[in-house]
């Protein structure tokens, strides 16, 4: 019966076949692109392998870069998007209405746009008793991106909540528990079960859209890759170039997803 349960479904079998075949292309495509900018080269030039090689390092610098926005912006949009996330459950009618409307703000505006908010209404430093502390241009990066983080958080811890069934509140009750003892003792525990999957998508959504920065003048792998072929001069590196920026984030967020879909499977197998 056990392995009956843990057997995935045709249509989840379907999908990572999907996926797998897809990851497959993908990976396919940089040394096909090699090949193919390699028969446009003249001869007696540098080898199109070589030149990417020998820029690896530095996009590979800028991804990492881009993985660390993407953990602090996580880290903070998480944070407040818990506390904005009972604010929506609240008891009280204006606590509830500020924060449906903050957190519809947020999730509806475009990212790129909250971007240059953030960088043009925070300063690059504030003055408190008497210490600057400044705020470079990729901390304000995180904070913008840190806002629709925010507001999908909120929206999943809502819905993590309010997916418990009634009658684990009205048991709650029963054993003569406070409301807030009810959602901390019992009706979080089983939530946060149920928000983990969604919070993983959110996560690699994020990590897929830190390119953006770039857009805002922060210098992150897409900054380091244009550097790269402005500095060779050579368009025959182009795609070359680009596809390994491109493997590079399908090689970190598509564990994600393949992480994300196997613990959704094993939650829906245990309820």
């Amino acid at each position: 019966m056990r392995a009956l349960v843990d057997t995935p479904s045709p249509s989840a079998a379907l999908e990572c076949r999907w996926l797998g075949a897809i990851s497959a292309v993908l990976l396919a495509l940089f040394p096909l692109s090699v090949a193919l900018a390699q028969a446009t080269v003249r001869p007696g030039s540098e080898s199109i392998l070589s030149g990417v090689l020998r820029w690896l390092p530095l996009v590979f610098s800028g991804f990492l870069f881009n993985l660390l926005v993407s953990v602090l912006s996580m880290a903070l949009g998480t944070a407040l998007g818990v506390i904005l996330g009972f604010g929506l459950i609240a008891r009280g009618t204006s606590a509830r209405i500020a924060s449906l409307g903050a957190m519809q703000f947020f999730r509806n505006a475009p990212w790129l746009v909250l971007l240059f908010y953030a960088m043009f209404l925070i300063p690059y430093q504030v003055t408190v008793f008497g210490w600057s502390i400044p705020f470079p241009d990729w901390i304000k990066a995180v904070i913008g991106l840190a806002l629709p983080v925010m507001a999908n958080v909120a929206e999943i811890v809502r819905g993590g909540v309010l997916s418990i069934p009634a009658g684990q509140w009205e048991s709650a009750r029963g054993l003569a528990l406070n409301r807030r003892q009810i959602l901390w003792l019992v009706i979080v525990p089983q939530a946060v079960r149920r928000m983990i999957p969604p919070w993983m998508n959110l996560y690699a959504t994020l990590a897929m859209a830190t390119p953006l920065i770039s857009i805002v003048g922060v210098q992150d792998a897409l900054t380091m890759t244009r550097s790269a072929l402005v500095a060779e001069g050579r368009p025959e590196l182009f795609l070359p170039m680009y596809l390994a920026l491109l493997v590079m984030f399908f090689s970190f967020c598509y564990p994600v997803a393949l992480a994300t879909r196997t613990l959704e499977r094993h939650l829906d197998a245990q309820t």
